[in-house]
């Protein structure tokens, strides 16, 4: 069976148009999500801080996979919402099993670097936001399609800024969170890269 060029063309933009509304309805999901448990966190005055992440205390770990969801008031919340919704968003659209294993990576290694090297108790979902920025960026780099090199050219043109808070010079927040938040997101984009052809047979 032969397809017309404008068939192809129409299931081609159906298919990315279903991928787009589904990375827009994960996502504003999870934003959701995260603003009714800070709504519940300053109701129980706090209560949810202690999921956060306590440096080297080895029962803790398990709260790696829970600090990235909550946040230390909604100011805090507030500062975080549109870069996740704008990055997170982007990161999805291109399929939304990648975009959850992508996650899965930047949670464990961002994580981990805020347990092993950080000295206070750390949430919020900047170790997300900054990941998303490395792999967009690392997709852009390993990927090698025009697409994908022009979003990232477009993330560093407009959140580059953000690569300021890899510095440690602000003792409230957590820079150990945000560099490897970071790295997890640029080797998820490199685990995750498709084979690049370097040329036919």
């Amino acid at each position: 069976m032969s397809y017309s060029p404008d068939r192809q063309r129409s299931e081609g933009l159906a298919k990315h148009g279903a991928r787009a509304l589904s990375s827009a309805v994960l996502i504003l999901s999870v934003t959701a999500v995260m603003w009714v448990l800070e709504g519940f966190d300053y109701t129980t005055d706090g209560w949810l801080d202690r999921f956060g992440i306590q440096p080297r205390d080895v029962g803790d770990l398990p709260d790696i996979f829970t600090a990235p969801f909550m946040h230390a008031g909604f100011g805090h919340l507030m500062a975080n919402t549109i870069p996740f919704l704008v990055l997170g968003f982007v990161a999805a659209a291109r399929g939304i099993a990648k975009f959850l294993v992508a996650s899965l990576i930047i949670i464990v290694v961002g994580g981990l670097g805020v347990w092993f090297l950080s000295s206070a108790n750390t949430l919020g979902s900047s170790i997300l936001i900054f990941g998303f920025f490395g792999y967009l960026v690392g997709r852009g780099i390993f990927e090698r399609r025009a697409l994908d090199i022009v979003i990232a050219v477009a993330v560093v043109a407009v959140y580059g800024t953000m690569l300021l808070g890899v510095i440690p010079n602000d003792p409230t927040i957590s820079w150990q969170g945000h560099l490897f938040g970071l790295i997890g997101g640029v080797l998820a984009s490199w685990f995750l890269r498709r084979e690049v052809s370097s040329g036919g047979r």
